[in-house]
């Protein structure tokens, strides 16, 4: 009789055929795996999800499809200028964070994504007119090369001012 309770008792070994599983088991399992909840709490299987989560979502894809087409619509040498101008503003970001003075760091995430967006769709360019990644990245070091360095436009505005 003493085995069959350590049998039981212990999780790693396997019970007896009369015995049903511990209760340190189902705890481990949690009542969701053996079903129980839905027979204890009828009312919590059927409760509808928050559906504000998934309005939010739609949401901001609508936003980034018009976003794509915006940038979708721009001529190439505009879309490098961007893509430079983004560069520069998340450079002076950095130097913003390497200083301790007042920035968002949600713009990091956001220029970033709006230069891989930029880069994308010129890609997708390149990919129509048939330039493989190779020849791609030849370009693209051409290109970096050629970039003539100015300040971004929130300088600009300020040296304006």
């Amino acid at each position: 009789m003493a085995t069959m309770s350590l049998a039981a008792a212990s999780p790693l070994t396997s019970t007896p055929r009369g015995l049903a599983v511990s209760t340190a088991r189902t705890s481990f399992l949690g009542l969701r795996a053996l079903g129980a909840s839905a027979a204890r709490f009828p009312g919590l299987a059927a409760a509808p999800r928050p559906s504000a989560r998934g309005e939010a979502a739609v949401v901001r894809m609508a936003k980034r499809e018009q976003e794509l087409e915006e940038i979708r619509a721009m001529e190439t040498e505009k879309l490098e200028e961007e893509v430079v101008d983004l560069k520069g503003e998340l450079f002076l970001l950095r130097l913003k964070r390497s200083a301790r003075q007042e920035f968002k760091s949600s713009e990091f995430g956001r220029m970033r994504k709006r230069i891989a967006r930029l880069l994308t769709v010129r890609r997708e360019r390149e990919i129509e007119q048939g330039i493989n990644k190779r020849l791609s990245r030849k370009l693209d070091r051409k290109w970096k090369l050629g970039i003539v360095v100015r300040p971004p436009p929130s300088m600009r505005e300020k040296e304006e001012e």
